[in-house]
């Protein structure tokens, strides 16, 4: 268990950047979800229920850290049209503690009460939403995907009124755990306003806490740099799992590339480009096919709010290299879901490429093929037979057997069918809690998930 480190690091940055709030005061408090696991990361674990409650329900500050919940401000592009009335606005940065990595870890609440940003909203958030992110992050983490875990959910008591789901509606706080909810739109807020000094200081925050393994000739180019790699990384991990997170905003990035707030997020039923997962993303701007240039674009806005304290040659270069950062990714992550070595850049992008033709070809679920073909050799008989025969496999086929390595041992393996998460099943696992308040189905699910996990992290 890693020992508990406060942390206060985001006071030094002063109060240009954030606003001191206080939490909404809920009925009642019932623990839903404790993520003994990350919890662990932090030294946090050993946590009564009780107490557990009183931190992340009441929001009693933790021993040495922040004495009081601070809402970040930011702006942000939204579907690319700026707006520069965003901050945290059902949300706040709680606390900050060390991981067991000693990096800088933010505890960062979702429906924690309404703060100066909250623009005529209530400030909370749905059960089902909350329960729709522990989905989120449950299984992007065992996916191998960068992202925050959910950290707590409690139940609060309230009813809710939402247009988009049945209401009256339950309502939970949610506590996340990032590595650093510093966004794109943090620093678009100073250039913004011209804030030159307020600027250069976030540049050495990050810096100096979030990514002190960056490099470049100047501040401002190592961070930029930092970025284009997490983006890069992120974009290829989000088409490996067959995940769209749906609103890639600048206020949703942060400058670490961890993925974080899940809202309409889906998992892809095939290899489909064109596949959305918010009902209004009318245009498919954050299409699974289209994760990368909104990712891309993105980088763009950051460096453009950068331009202001830097040259544009400091940006220039990191800028430039994104796609070819983003393709060696994809090989990263593609095999690596495979469960195969990679041999060299031409031939693992060769093999990326033919995976992709199949999938597209033959509409197969994405999670059926990693699952049927995990370590470069098919195990048995699969469901999906029909589709491997297809001529769109014949390059996959070829190509394969000189990544292939050893069957995993794990048992997973031996499982009829992968461990999936389409959105049927995610109404179905909300289902029994809506009607009967029963949560075992969700915590089997969990479970199942993370014995997923547990498979994709053998050699």
């Amino acid at each position: 268990m890693a020992e508990y480190r406060p942390e206060t690091t985001i006071l030094g940055l002063g109060d240009a950047f954030y606003d001191a709030v206080e939490a909404a005061r809920f009925p009642q408090h019932v623990v839903r979800f404790r993520n003994d696991r990350a919890a662990a990361s932090v030294g946090l674990d050993g946590l009564s229920d009780e107490a557990w409650i009183d931190h992340f329900g009441r929001f009693t500050p933790l021993p040495g850290s922040l004495p009081q919940p601070l809402a970040l401000r930011y702006h942000g592009h939204q579907f690319r049209t700026y707006n520069p009335d965003l901050g945290d606005g059902r949300g706040f940065l709680f606390a900050q503690v060390r991981d067991d990595r000693g990096r800088l870890m933010d505890l960062g609440t979702k429906g924690s009460g309404t703060t100066p940003y909250s623009r005529f909203g209530d400030g909370r958030l749905t059960l089902k939403g909350a329960v729709r992110e522990i989905l989120a992050t449950e299984m992007l983490e065992a996916l191998g995907v960068t992202t925050s875990r959910t950290f707590s959910v409690i139940e609060t008591g309230e009813a809710l009124t939402r247009n988009d789901e049945p209401s009256p509606t339950r309502a939970a706080v949610l506590v996340r755990l990032n590595h650093s909810h510093i966004r794109y739109g943090s620093f678009q807020r100073h250039a913004f306003h011209q804030d030159r000094e307020s600027l250069a200081k976030l540049v050495d925050y990050c810096l100096a806490h979030l990514a002190p393994e960056a490099s470049g000739p100047t501040p401002v180019a190592a961070l930029i740099d930092h970025a284009v790699k997490g983006a890069a990384r992120l974009a290829a991990q989000y088409m490996a799992a067959g995940f769209v997170h749906g609103v890639l905003n600048t206020d949703n990035i942060n400058i670490t590339g961890e993925s974080f707030d899940y809202g309409p997020w889906r998992f892809a039923p095939a290899w489909d480009a064109g596949f959305t997962a918010a009902y209004f993303d009318h245009a498919g701007l954050y299409a699974f096919g289209r994760q990368a240039e909104a990712l891309q674009w993105n980088l763009f806005q950051l460096g453009g709010a950068l331009r202001l304290i830097a040259e544009t040659d400091e940006l220039k270069g990191p800028l430039e290299a994104f796609p070819q950062r983003y393709r060696a990714a994809l090989s990263d992550a593609m095999l690596g879901r495979l469960g195969v070595k990679r041999l060299g850049s031409a031939e693992d992008e060769a093999l990326v490429a033919a995976i992709q033709t199949a999938l597209v070809a033959t509409q197969m679920d994405p999670d059926r093929f990693f699952f049927d073909w995990r370590g470069g050799v098919r195990r048995g008989a699969s469901v999906a037979d029909h589709h491997y025969s297809h001529d769109a496999f014949s390059e996959f086929l070829r190509l394969v057997p000189d990544f292939a390595t050893s069957a995993p041992s794990h048992d997973y393996w031996a499982d009829a069918d992968p461990c999936t998460m389409l959105i049927d099943e995610v109404e179905s696992l909300w289902a029994p809690i809506a009607e009967r308040d029963d949560w075992a189905p969700l915590h089997a699910k969990i479970a199942a998930i993370r014995r997923m996990g547990e498979a994709h992290r053998e050699p």
